[in-house]
């Protein structure tokens, strides 16, 4: 998409574009998963989902009336949210169960549009929530990655051609849908092992007073539900 005026752009965004073929839509997912499963590349697209994870936990915490102090990410894909407020309570829960549910959730969101024909308008959501993100980014790592990854989600959306946007759109539904599985194994593979013990899961365990482990197959179902919703809907587009 070249430059163009307000009301193209608006017009543009607003629209219903073709999908990919359906080999494209195959490919698209084949390279999600090695993205995904092969540990050498997943050590570096962990990083995405690390945006995701975090950017889950501040939305829910403004969402539940908390302050939102900073996010910061790490060259390890770790990430830290800081909010303050109510110790324990609904806002508390909802803020601590964000972080693993929201790369799924964003997939199934992602996938919705997509059905609808709405590829630009999904590119130019992701670049706007990437800018929420980077406002409460703490860290020069963490603002680096958000700015790459939203510089990238923009050159497409603006400079590339109908097909391109399809490509990558169904491409980054495809990753997020599969990486919403992938973190939660290794939460569970760490917990079995002795680590972790403030993991998400753990934290709602001692907030809600029930086993971890609960919490740990809440994440991994949605994670499954939102995959098996979200191919269904790319696949018969």
């Amino acid at each position: 998409m070249h430059p163009q005026s307000i009301s193209q752009v608006w017009d543009q965004v607003t629209g219903v574009q073709a999908a990919p073929s359906g080999p494209i839509v195959w490919a698209t997912a084949a390279i999600a998963l090695l993205a995904v499963w092969p540990r050498f590349s997943w050590h570096y697209t962990r990083n995405v989902v690390t945006i995701a994870h975090e950017g889950g936990h501040g939305l829910a915490a403004v969402l539940t009336r908390r302050k939102l102090h900073g996010i910061r990410l790490h060259s390890d894909t770790s990430g830290l949210t800081v909010s303050s407020g109510k110790p324990h309570g609904p806002g508390m829960v909802l803020t601590a169960a964000a972080g693993y549910s929201a790369p799924p959730l964003l997939g199934l969101g992602g996938a919705w549009l997509i059905s609808g024909g709405h590829i630009t308008a999904l590119l130019w959501a992701v670049v706007v929530l990437l800018i929420a993100v980077l406002v409460m980014i703490r860290n020069a790592y963490g603002a680096l990655t958000v700015v790459i990854t939203g510089g990238i989600c923009f050159a497409v959306s603006w400079f590339g051609s109908e097909q391109v946007q399809g490509a990558f759109a169904y491409l980054s539904v495809w990753f997020l849908l599969l990486s919403g599985v992938r973190p939660v194994v290794e939460l569970q593979r760490k917990r079995r092992h002795g680590g972790a013990p403030d993991s998400d899961a753990d934290q709602l365990g001692r907030l809600t007073r029930t086993p971890a482990l609960l919490w740990v197959t809440l994440f991994f179902l949605i994670g499954l539900a939102c995959l098996a919703a979200g191919a269904r809907w790319l696949l018969t587009r």
